[in-house]
């Protein structure tokens, strides 16, 4: 009699996306730059991030959606042959707790969609530090991050509560809720909300910037 094999829990990244429509995304960054210059990085961003990490064999990637509505082919290119979720509804924190609930099991890394710097290298050294922590969170220079990633196992934490978003307190909070855990920080990475923030992170977006207008149907 054969022994049984062990299930393989692989270990899953999501990408958080919106759909990239003139003045659904980086609405802030458009105020600065101007709408469509704003929509032109965001689609260059995500589009490269998310096929370069797809690409990537040691985990499966999965693209979270927003609005769930927009999850149809149309709004995606054909190229990007990614799964895709619906985030759901209620603030940033409910739509990844949520995500974090509903997935297979296995170590889940979220990840957001304007991250120029972004690499494989640095989902790879997020999933390595998932083998000895129950967390791990990606720091950004603003005060909040552009990482989390939960183990899991024996249960789902839950991170998210009274975290306040989009300012200086949010690595805080989260790392306040998870106090007693292990917990490690891995890279510092950027993403990019305002026009300071392009210019920080120039040698980058201008490239995704670039790929996108050539890219562009004639």
């Amino acid at each position: 009699m054969r022994p049984k094999r062990r299930a393989t829990i692989a270990n899953q990244l999501v990408i958080m996306a919106k759909s990239p429509v003139l003045g659904r995304v980086k609405q802030r960054l458009g105020r600065e730059i101007g709408a469509v210059a704003a929509l032109r990085f965001y689609r260059g961003a995500l589009s490269h991030i998310a096929l370069r990490l797809a690409r990537d064999s040691r985990w499966c990637t999965i693209l979270a959606v927003a609005p769930d509505r927009d999850i149809k082919e149309r709004f995606w290119p054909a190229r990007m042959r990614i799964a895709r979720l619906p985030q759901g509804e209620g603030g940033l924190g409910e739509r990844m707790q949520r995500l974090f609930k509903r997935l297979p099991p296995g170590p889940v890394i979220v990840v957001g969609s304007d991250i120029p710097s972004l690499s494989p290298h640095h989902v790879w050294a997020a999933f390595k530090l998932l083998g000895r922590t129950d967390a791990g969170l990606g720091p950004a220079p603003d005060g909040g991050y552009w990482l989390i990633g939960l183990k899991r196992t024996p249960r789902v934490l839950t991170p998210f509560t009274a975290v306040r978003w989009s300012g200086p307190h949010a690595l805080a909070d989260t790392l306040a809720n998870l106090d007693g855990r292990r917990v490690a920080l891995t890279a510092t990475l950027s993403d990019v909300d305002t026009e300071a923030d392009l210019n920080r992170e120039r040698a980058f977006a201008e490239r995704l910037v670039q790929q996108r207008q050539h890219a562009a149907p004639k």
